[in-house]
């Protein structure tokens, strides 16, 4: 599970500035896949290979009588939720009251602290930080998060304390379960189809969106197997998250598709697909777990023999990126077809946890070259020397080329299809990366 770190701070001090020059090479993982662009409050981060999620807080608009509430409010949120909080301040704009408050609420919690000065674009600038010692912090950083001064070393402080972070974070190893989270947008029946699971009702439901605030996990057994299922609050389109304590909650959502095998992306068939609902799946995608789309409310829709068949057309057209994952119909009120998602994510997790012997997915990948090569790069052939498998959940698989960055993006799609049509993993995500050979290795002919 990846530590959340939180960036607080009164407006313009360069908090957004600084989260996307820490999530730049996130960015730069782009899919050629539709429909997986989406609005994000927090970027995927990788520093001395130790991994973390960011969060931009934000700066507020709102007029001065209600600003000072609405920091309190995003400080406050923070703290509950990040595993660790970067303390941003202006180095060029010097104290302000904000930053007493603040820095006030920080001293009186126990989560871990590092203080940034920004707007430091050199070491003669440096000594611009010395004022912000009365307000008692120790060990502020100088950083110019625009021109990059100071990153390097404040980053290495940074992951050094999560390493800590991670080894105090401990999991549940009584027993191996199948961790499920249920997430989608508010009001969609995530908490009523839990209940319906469970038979009995663990969750508190309402028909106001946004009931449930925080991840809850619950077990449940049948036929000797214990499935985890994670409630999550439900993910709003990043405009319509104007309470801080939505936005939080959204952050949570997130941390469950971190610690999750399948994710159960519940939508109401009523309104039918949505843009977000699409967005919500495109978190799942990026995070590699498993996915199944439930069509709630499938009671209250009108129907013929083909609606079934159109509304899961509907939903493959629209999340093509997972076109892979399968989409059920059910009723968490009437129980319709609820027992049949144990079935359907025992499915979707063998193949998640599946490992493919290295002679036959050599075999179905010179096979697949055979029957389509791919185009030359330059003048010259792209050899494909040797393919395994190196992690599960997702299976993950490497190609071992000659020029890794030729692969066109629609060539390993192909290849991507012809692993599936050949190992039967055709309703769990899987990844297929390329890379340089390095020393002697037999080529696939």
């Amino acid at each position: 599970m990846k530590p959340i770190v939180a960036i607080i701070g009164r407006p313009n001090v360069g908090k957004s500035t600084f989260f996307n020059r820490v999530t730049k090479s996130r960015d730069a993982l782009v899919e050629n896949f539709p429909g997986v662009t989406r609005d994000r409050i927090y970027g995927d981060a990788r520093w001395n290979e130790v991994a973390f999620t960011l969060v931009d807080t934000g700066g507020f608009t709102e007029a001065a009588d209600s600003f000072a509430p609405q920091i309190r409010l995003q400080v406050q949120q923070a703290l509950e939720d990040a595993d660790l909080v970067i303390f941003m301040l202006d180095g060029k704009g010097g104290i302000s009251p904000f930053d007493q408050d603040i820095n006030q609420m920080l001293r009186a919690s126990t989560k871990p602290v590092m203080v940034a000065v920004n707007k430091i674009d050199g070491i003669e600038q440096e000594k611009g930080i010395y004022d912000f010692y009365s307000l008692g912090i120790d060990d502020p950083h100088p950083v110019s998060a625009e021109h990059g001064y100071g990153m390097h070393d404040f980053l290495d402080k940074l992951v050094e304390r999560l390493s800590q972070i991670l080894t105090a974070i401990t999991r549940d190893s009584k027993e191996d379960a199948i961790k499920i989270a249920v997430v989608g947008r508010p009001n969609v029946g995530k908490s009523s189809l839990i209940n319906a699971i469970l038979g009995q009702d663990r969750h508190l439901v309402s028909d106001i969106p946004g009931t449930t605030r925080d991840a809850v996990d619950s077990d449940c057994r049948k036929d000797d197997r214990l499935y985890r299922f994670i409630d999550t609050a439900g993910i709003r389109r990043k405009g319509k998250v104007r309470q801080k304590l939505e936005k939080f909650s959204v952050i949570k959502a997130l941390r469950s598709l971190d610690r999750c095998d399948v994710a159960l992306m519940v939508l109401d068939a009523a309104d039918g697909i949505t843009e977000q609902d699409i967005n919500i799946a495109g978190y799942a995608y990026d995070r590699g777990c498993g996915c199944i789309f439930l069509l709630n409310k499938w009671d209250i829709v009108e129907k013929d023999s083909n609606t079934a068949k159109k509304f899961q057309e509907q939903v493959k057209d629209a999340a093509k990126f997972l076109n892979f994952a399968p989409v059920l119909t059910i009723s968490a009120l009437t129980g319709t077809r609820v027992r049949k998602i144990f079935d359907v994510v025992d499915t979707v997790y063998n193949q998640f946890a599946t490992r493919i012997n290295t002679g036959q997915l050599n075999r179905i990948v010179e096979k697949a070259i055979q029957k389509n090569e791919p185009s030359l790069f330059r003048g010259k052939r792209l050899k494909f020397y040797y393919a395994t498998q190196i992690s599960t959940k997702p299976p993950t698989f490497v190609c071992f080329v000659n020029y890794p960055q030729a692969v066109h993006f629609s060539y390993k799609r192909y290849l991507m299809n012809q692993v599936r049509l050949g190992t039967g993993l055709n309703q769990a995500p899987i990844r297929l990366i390329f890379r340089q050979r390095t020393g002697r290795l037999t080529k696939v002919k």
